[in-house]
């Protein structure tokens, strides 16, 4: 059975993932891109954007980048919400196809949860996105249908994170804590009590001042 994993999840001290409100002008709302700024000094992140080779493309190769690189390991389709592929509206706007342009991140089938469905909408460098209104253990299923064997990545927002851990979906799960205080916004943990008895949990401190804390779903006797 292929795992269900989330990756490079960012989340303040107070617990938000993203901050209020969310436009097409500010995706994260007030947080802005502090929660990300570890990643995008890594050389995971250059890469992303690099035309060149791989060793000209910068960033630090640390701990930060150590983490960040396992995002697209064994991926063979993701699923997100409908706040990750796009702003408040964007189901009234049949020429929105997601943040990312032309050619979107990920490779692979990608499943939008959201209540207003549209056709499948192909992407170039072999992302299409499906459009699901469906629940957690129904949108995982049709997932791992098109993973063909390979893992399934749940990538987001924190909403939807957090459906499929109250739901027991969730094998792995990489969290970055960042050293800031949000106040306000969307937490990842409410309804999550006792969500640590179900897992072995590391946290690994880096010089960015992020710690990277892993969930690994105990193994039942």
């Amino acid at each position: 059975m292929s795992l269900t994993r989330i990756h490079n999840l960012s989340i303040s001290l107070d617990g938000f993932a993203t901050g209020e409100p969310q436009s097409a002008e500010a995706p994260f709302g007030h947080a802005g891109e502090r929660l990300h700024e570890w990643m995008f000094a890594t050389h995971f992140w250059a890469l992303q954007g690099a035309s060149g080779s791989g060793a000209d493309a910068g960033g630090s190769s640390g701990v930060d980048h150590a983490f960040a690189e396992r995002h697209s390991v064994g991926i063979g389709a993701e699923i997100m919400g409908a706040h990750k592929f796009g702003p408040p509206g964007w189901q009234d706007d049949p020429d929105w196809t997601g943040w990312w342009g032309p050619n979107p991140p990920f490779h692979s089938p990608t499943f939008v949860l959201t209540h207003r469905p549209r056709p499948a909408m192909p992407m170039e460098g072999g992302t299409t996105f499906h459009f699901l209104d469906a629940g957690p253990a129904d949108a995982l299923e049709a997932a791992r249908a098109a993973a063909d064997g390979r893992d399934v990545r749940i990538g987001g927002g924190p909403t939807v994170v957090r459906d499929f851990l109250a739901a027991g979906l969730v094998d792995h799960m990489h969290l970055v804590q960042v050293p800031i205080v949000l106040g306000r916004g969307v937490r990842l943990w409410d309804g999550l009590e006792a969500l640590e008895e179900a897992y072995d949990i590391e946290a690994v401190s880096s010089p960015s001042g992020v710690t990277h804390l892993t969930f690994s779903r105990k193994t039942v006797p």
